[in-house]
C-alpha cells in the first residue's frame, strides 16, 4: 500500500461550521489546511461520538472581555472539550509567542491538549529536547549546541575526525535542511545557520541501507511501529525512505515512553536508530507526527485509535473536575 498523499487533499478552513448535534463533544484541531491527517481524525472523532472542528490558530485571540478570556473561531463563544494540536502556523516570533499563547491558556482552563504548549516548546526545540533527554539519561547520539560559529568550528574541529556531524534546523521537521558535515568548509554562515549551529553525531549505517525506528506513543502507550529504509543517509518518508512494519524491542519500547514522557507529549513520534554497538538510541521526539506512513503498514486506524484515546482523556478530566 502506498503512502497516502496529502499534496491535493488542501482546503480552505470553514470559518464558521455548523453547530454540533446537542450534547456531543466537541473538539479543536489546530491545523492551517484539510490535509489527510485532518480528515482522518475527523472521521475518527465521528466514529467515538464527537465531533471536530479544523481551527487556524492564528484565527483565535485573546480576549479579556469575554467570560473565557479568549476567542477560538468555531465554537459559539464557548471552549472546545479538547484540541488536537496539528500545527502551529508561520510567522514572526511575536506571532508563535500568540499563539502558543491560546495554547497555554486553553490548558490553564482546563481543556485537554494534544500536545500541551509546553510539550509542544520542549519537542520543536531541539536543543531543549537535546538537554531533556540527556538529563533523563535517556541515550542520545552526542550534540553541541552553540550561537557562536568560531565555537562550532572548534568542535567540527574536535569530533569531525571520529565521524561526521549533522547539522540541523534548531526548529525543523521532516528532514528538511539537514546537512552533513565532515570538515570545517561544509559549516555555512551564521546568518544560513539563524544565529543557531545544532550539531549532532552521525549515527553510520551498519550495512547500505540507513535504517531508523519510528515508534507512535499516544497517552503512555505504544500505537505502532516502523522501519525506514532509504539509500540516502536522510530517513523521512517525506524524502523518500520506505516503511516497513516492526516490533519494537522491550529496551525501544522502554526508551520510546521515557522519551515521550521526559519532554510531557502525550502524543508523540520517537526516532529511535542502532548505534554502532548496536543499542538504541533516541534521536528527536516530535509532537506534532504525521503518521501516512505508519497507517500504510498498520492494520487499524491510527486516527480512530487517537480519538478515542483524547476522548478517554476529557472523561478523565471531567471526573477530576467532579471530584
Amino acid at each position: 500500500m502506498a503512502e497516502p498523499s496529502t499534496k491535493n487533499c488542501s482546503k480552505p478552513l470553514s470559518a464558521e461550521p455548523a453547530r454540533p448535534r446537542e450534547g456531543a463533544p466537541r473538539i479543536a484541531i489546530f491545523t492551517d489546511e484539510l490535509d489527510w491527517h485532518v480528515e482522518r481524525l475527523i472521521k475518527g472523532f465521528a466514529r467515538h461520538g464527537a465531533r471536530a472542528v479544523p481551527v487556524r490558530l492564528s484565527a483565535c485571540k485573546i480576549d479579556t472581555t469575554r467570560p473565557q478570556h479568549i476567542a477560538i473561531p468555531g465554537f459559539h463563544g464557548g471552549l472546545p472539550d479538547a484540541a488536537v494540536v496539528r500545527a502551529i502556523g508561520d510567522g514572526s516570533l511575536e506571532t508563535v509567542t500568540l499563539r502558543l499563547g491560546v495554547l497555554h491558556a486553553l490548558g490553564a482552563l482546563g481543556v485537554p491538549l494534544v500536545n500541551s504548549a509546553r510539550a509542544i516548546e520542549r519537542c520543536t526545540d531541539k536543543s531543549a529536547a537535546s538537554f531533556l533527554l540527556a538529563a533523563a539519561r535517556i541515550p542520545t547520539p552526542a550534540t553541541f549546541v552553540t550561537g557562536s560559529r568560531a565555537e562550532a568550528l572548534r568542535i567540527i574541529r574536535s569530533e569531525c575526525g571520529r565521524a561526521p556531524l549533522v547539522l540541523k534546523p534548531l526548529f525543523g521537521a521532516q528532514g528538511w535542511g539537514l546537512k552533513l558535515i565532515r570538515r570545517e568548509e561544509d559549516l555555512p554562515t551564521t546568518k544560513e545557520a539563524r544565529g543557531v549551529f545544532y550539531l549532532q553525531r552521525f549515527v553510520p549505517p551498519r550495512d547500505v541501507w540507513y535504517e531508523d525506528m519510528r515508534i507512535l506513543v499516544s497517552h503512555g502507550e505504544i500505537i505502532g511501529a516502523m522501519r525506514r529504509r532509504s539509500r540516502r543517509w536522510i530517513t523521512n518518508i517525506r524524502q523518500g525512505a520506505k516503511p516497513t512494519p516492526c516490533e519494537p524491542s522491550a529496551r525501544e519500547r522502554e526508551l520510546a515512553l521515557r522519551a515521550a514522557a521526559a519532554l510531557s507529549a502525550d502524543f508523540a513520534g520517537v526516532d529511535i536508530i542502532a548505534g554502532a554497538d548496536g543499542l538504541p538510541m533516541v534521536l528527536e521526539v516530535n509532537s506534532m507526527p504525521g503518521w501516512s506512513g505508519l497507517q500504510s503498514v498498520t492494520p487499524f486506524q491510527i486516527a480512530e485509535r487517537l480519538a478515542g484515546d483524547i476522548m478517554a482523556a476529557i472523561g478523565a478530566a471531567a471526573r477530576r473536575a467532579n471530584g
